[in-house]
């Protein structure tokens, strides 16, 4: 893999960074960072995991083993399904219980810096995987966590500045399922019939090994790949049984957005998102699957023939008058224009055994307050995230990332409920914080899943001023209830959403989590104060 050697220059930033937060009221990233190194006497760890971020040789496709980024992980304390190993280059499965209390001994063996995102968890600020507590190789970070998380999937990866992109790509994730005890009184399919679906893209090289080439092309879309992988293996045909499953979806590309649906027009049927499992099942004619965005589907495969197939695909669509968001490859371009103008197959569900049982799918799944503007703290408030360009270079807020830098509009009171309206500038909600971005902004306007740190949020509302048949493609693929932590924005859309900020205070990331875009500076903090 295509790769720049950053050691120096990383060093350096961790050190700026490290005086920059001596000055901060309320920050003590060095005791932080100590306090670390060693574990916590008055945390009594349920389960105890080590994990390790380190080189590895792997065999993904027929030929040469690929070299990649992995995180190993080990059971230390706790039941034995904890940690449940995949094949290929991704990181174990966690599987955690609500309420439990979780200690992860992370070892970084990598020749850079690296520090890992427990993403969609609800944890304290020096546990969250923020940038400025990446580690060296040779060093450890102790995490020390309470489940507060309901039943649902989450995920974990590297979340190092600048860095983020490359490491990510290399192997750098795994997924977190939770259960609780209103999950278990579902009875909804488990075991075998409980699959996770972690889909990225890559490109390989002659010799099997990652390609990754960044062009000015390619950092304006973000990276995609010409080869879909399944859990971290090619060629994803999935034996299954003539009854209900519970398929765990997420979207691990760095860029890729899907648009999930099934080959044969069967509607799909949700019963979970980001956040945990929605109210009720919902069904949608496909759904739209932007990076880091998981789903979770009921499919029954009862009454299908044996040795038929069901695949699911992406299915084309327009997006926007723009084209870059089905992401051409040029010279690369085995897929170009692939999620715009072709389907793509993901994975292949193949017949393979009649069986006579199936659970029915639930009418109710758990119960669900909507918030609404009246549980804001100030309904009138509104708290802005501003997509913008400058330079050839995409922000927030009229800014690009500082490591521990905040504007005064990114300051938030713990324990408060805040409206927020994330807009692109050069839409009709004005310039904000950083002024309009003119033709060129309008040029270049293409989707952005925005991933919010901290607890999980609700969407109010979605808004399409112009709509055009790019957005008329897409727009009965949005989950807009449930619980999420990251909302696909359209180019010249408004999304309002709700947010909670309650009990830990710090700095919390809010970023694009187009992961080319997120190392090119499209990241800021809110202060929790």
């Amino acid at each position: 893999m295509t790769h720049i050697d950053n050691s120096r220059r990383q060093f350096l930033h961790y050190a700026a960074a490290s005086a920059l937060a001596a000055s901060l009221p309320g920050f003590s990233w060095a005791e932080d960072r100590e306090m670390r190194q060693t574990p916590n006497p008055a945390f009594n760890a349920d389960v105890e995991i080590a994990l390790t971020a380190q080189a590895a040789d792997v065999s993904i496709r027929p030929g040469p083993q690929t070299h990649v980024f992995k995180y190993q992980g080990k059971l230390l304390k706790g039941p034995p399904e904890t940690v449940k190993v995949l094949p290929g280059y991704l990181g174990p499965i966690l599987n955690f219980q609500h309420g439990q209390k979780v200690r992860i001994f992370f070892y970084n063996e990598l020749p850079e810096p690296c520090v890992t995102h427990w993403h969609g968890m609800h944890v304290p600020q020096i546990m969250d995987g923020h940038p400025m507590y990446a580690i060296l190789k040779g060093e450890q970070y102790i995490y020390e966590f309470e489940v507060k998380n309901p039943a649902g999937t989450n995920w974990y990866h590297s979340h190092t500045h600048e860095l983020t992109a490359t490491q990510v790509y290399q192997g750098l994730a795994g997924l977190i399922t939770i259960s609780d005890e209103h999950e278990q009184k579902l009875d909804l399919p488990s075991g075998e019939y409980d699959i996770p679906l972690i889909i990225q893209d890559r490109s390989f090289t002659s010799s099997n090994q990652f390609r990754y080439m960044l062009g000015m092309h390619q950092r304006m879309t973000g990276f995609m790949g010409d080869t879909l992988l399944i859990n971290g293996q090619e060629n994803g045909i999935i034996p299954v049984k003539t009854r209900a499953y519970r398929i765990r979806v997420l979207n691990g590309s760095n860029a890729r957005i899907y648009k999930l649906g099934w080959n044969d027009g069967t509607p799909m049927t949700a019963i979970a998102t980001d956040g945990g499992l929605l109210q009720r099942p919902e069904t949608f004619p496909y759904i739209m699957l932007a990076p880091a965005e998981r789903v979770e589907l009921w499919v029954d495969f009862s009454g299908r023939e044996v040795g038929s197939e069901l695949i699911l695909q992406s299915l084309p669509y327009q997006g926007s008058a723009h084209r870059g968001m089905g992401g051409g490859m040029g010279r690369m371009g085995m897929m170009a224009g692939v999620g715009q103008n072709e389907t793509l197959s993901i994975a292949r569900f193949h017949i393979a055994e009649h069986v006579g049982e199936s659970p029915k799918l639930p009418a109710e799944l758990v119960a669900m307050r909507r918030l609404t503007l009246k549980d804001c703290t100030d309904s009138d408030k509104v708290v802005p995230i501003a997509i913008g360009m400058r330079h050839m270079g995409f922000q927030l807020n009229g800014r690009t990332f500082d490591m521990l830098n905040y504007q005064a509009a990114e300051k938030i009171p713990v324990n408060t409920i805040q409206r927020i309206r994330i807009f692109h500038e050069n839409r009709g909600m004005g310039r904000g914080m950083g002024g309009g971005m003119g033709g060129m902004g309008m040029m270049m306007s293409q989707p952005h899943p925005i991933h919010l740190h901290g607890q999980q949020f609700q969407i109010l509302s979605r808004r399409q001023p112009n709509r055009d048949d790019g957005y008329d493609s897409v727009k009965e693929g949005f989950i807009t209830s449930g619980w999420k932590d990251t909302v696909l924005v359209m180019p010249g859309e408004e999304v309002e959403i709700i947010k909670p900020f309650n009990e830990y205070t710090g700095l919390f990331l809010y970023h694009c989590h187009n992961l080319e875009h997120e190392d090119m500076g499209m990241m800021r903090n809110f202060f929790v104060s």
